[in-house]
This record gives C-alpha cells, sequence and structure tokens, in this order.
C-alpha cells in the first residue's frame, strides 16, 4: 500500500507540473491594472469609499475563480476598512495564504506599489483555478499597508493573521506579492541595503527576489527552491534577519508576529524602482511581459509544492 500511495503521489506531482502550461494573460492583468490606477481619488486611508469601490472589484474578479470569495471588514478611528478573500483548493487541507496589499501610500496611483502584486495575485487564482492543489490558498487583497498604519496591527495583514491565530488555523505558508513590475537591464539599476551585496548579486535589476529571513519554516524553503529552478527569470535569494533595511517592509512581518512561514516576492522597490511612492509611479513604468513571467513562475512552483 506505501508503494502504490508513493506512485499515487508521483503521478499528482508530474499532473501538477505538466497541467500549468497556459501562459498568463497580459491583457487581463493590464486591465486590472487600470481599474486599480485610473481612479480621480487616490486609494489611500483617507478615502475609504475608494478602498471599498476597489473591494467590491477584487472581490467580484475572485468570484470568477475561486470556491469562495468574501471580505473580511474591521474598523480604524471609527472607519470600516477591509481585507478581501477568495479560497481555492481542497477544504480540509492546511493553507496557504497569497496576498497583495491593494491601497496606496499617499497621493499616487501605485502602479508598481502595489496594484502589480494585486494584478499578479488574481491572474494567480486564474491559472490555479482547476489545479490538482494539495493546499486551500487564501488569495488575499490587503488594505493599509501604507502610511499612516505601517507597522501597526490596523494593517490589514496584520488583521487577517491574528485571526488566522485565533482560529488556530493549520497555516502552511504565506506568500507576499510585493512591487512585481519594475525591471531594468542597465549597469548600476540595482542597489541594496548593503554595498557589498553587488559582488554577490550583481548591480542590474532584471531579476526578481525571494525574501525571506533565517529560520523561515519548511514552506518558505521549499517555495524558494521550487521558484529558483526557473530558467525563464533570473531569481535571486535573499535571506536576512529582518533589522535589514527592507527585509520587512511589506505585510509578509505580520504573518512572521504569529510565526507563520512567510516570504516576500518582490522587485526590491525602493532599491531599484526610482518611482518608489513617488506620483511618477505610473503604468507606463512596468515590464508586463517580466511580470507575466514571475506569475508563470509563482503558479508552476505552487502546483508543485
Amino acid at each position: 500500500m506505501k508503494n502504490l500511495a508513493a506512485f499515487f503521489l508521483f503521478l499528482t506531482t508530474v499532473f501538477a507540473t505538466s497541467s500549468i502550461t497556459a501562459q498568463a494573460d497580459s491583457s487581463l492583468m493590464l486591465k486590472h491594472l487600470l481599474v486599480l490606477t485610473e481612479t480621480p481619488v487616490f486609494r489611500n486611508a483617507s478615502h475609504p469609499e475608494v478602498l471599498d469601490e476597489h473591494a467590491r472589484y477584487l472581490c467580484s474578479v475572485l468570484r470568477q475563480y475561486c470556491d469562495t470569495a468574501y471580505e473580511q471588514p474591521y474598523r480604524v478611528n471609527e472607519i470600516t476598512y477591509r481585507n478581501v478573500i477568495g479560497e481555492l483548493g481542497p477544504k480540509s487541507a492546511p493553507l496557504l495564504v497569497v496576498g497583495a496589499h491593494y491601497d496606496v501610500c499617499g497621493n499616487q496611483t501605485g502602479a508598481d506599489d502595489n496594484a502589480s502584486g494585486v494584478a499578479g495575485m488574481l491572474e494567480l487564482a486564474r491559472m490555479l483555478h482547476g489545479q490538482p492543489l494539495r493546499y486551500r490558498i487564501q488569495f488575499v487583497a490587503w488594505t493599509l499597508e501604507e502610511p499612516p498604519y505601517f507597522r501597526s496591527e490596523n494593517m490589514g495583514s496584520y488583521v487577517h493573521a491574528a485571526s488566522l491565530h485565533e482560529q488556530k488555523a493549520d497555516v502552511y505558508g504565506v506568500l507576499c506579492l510585493e512591487m512585481i513590475g519594475y525591471f531594468k537591464d542597465e549597469a548600476h539599476s540595482q542597489q541594496f541595503p548593503l554595498g557589498m551585496l553587488k559582488l554577490f548579486y550583481g548591480n542590474v535589476g532584471n531579476f526578481i527576489t525571494v525574501v525571506r529571513k533565517p529560520l523561515k519554516g519548511r514552506f518558505a524553503r521549499k517555495f524558494t527552491r521550487k521558484l529558483r529552478k526557473a530558467d525563464a527569470i533570473p531569481v535571486k535569494r535573499f535571506t536576512a534577519p529582518k533589522w535589514v533595511t527592507g527585509v520587512d517592509f511589506s505585510d509578509h512581518r505580520s504573518y512572521w508576529k504569529f510565526g507563520y512561514s512567510s516570504l516576500m516576492i518582490t522587485d526590491t522597490a525602493f532599491f531599484r524602482n526610482p518611482h518608489y511612492h513617488e506620483k511618477t509611479d505610473t503604468l507606463q513604468t512596468l515590464d508586463l511581459t517580466r511580470m507575466s513571467i514571475v506569475i508563470e513562475e509563482v503558479a508552476r512552483a505552487l502546483v508543485v509544492l
């Protein structure tokens, strides 16, 4: 029986690996990017009605691909904000959270930060729909990642992580998509928190980075190993304690606080993108081709975990 079970697991893995053959649909991602960025009022904490409008859109998209999709409302200073959650995969399996924040910092469109991550998350839901998944995936659009609530318990990711902890949910891991659309091929287009890292990673901003901390847990190790097998785009691994600048600069930090194995996939934000938290962070600066490749490789890694 053990040999039969092992053979069945082998067949399942082979099927899962070969079944993700469709390319990411860059036209669909562009549609999501346009919805997120082309609004007369910016999607920040000062405009909860705009965030609500986007939450409704995100929920409607996730309903197309997920078994269920719903909002997770919570109150901050007498105002209601909302995470949006879609679930896909076997209901009795451990949870795998895949998320991106949909709010912006101040008065800007936030194309890379973080409409790129949200569009990528929605496309992952489409690509993984109907796949033989081993985990129950929660696709989560977090709110209030940006200032003035960054690093606080008012972050949508903290609220979601706390709810999982309270429920004693069986969480296998958490994947945070944080700025995945900005790439450059020119020399010296990539900076690092420590200058000496250029000796190991180079100075060209043409790669995607998996950011995690030491003692990262099984999910972080296994997912990183699967993703680094990708040959369509360079994938770098950066492991460092959270005191290193930038390592915990997104929603994955909320899950670290509760002991979950969590990592961030990023184009490295302000270490590469000069438009970070600026009005110039617009759709025209994104590389949709390479952004699509990143999502394809993430999808392939997820189905073979």
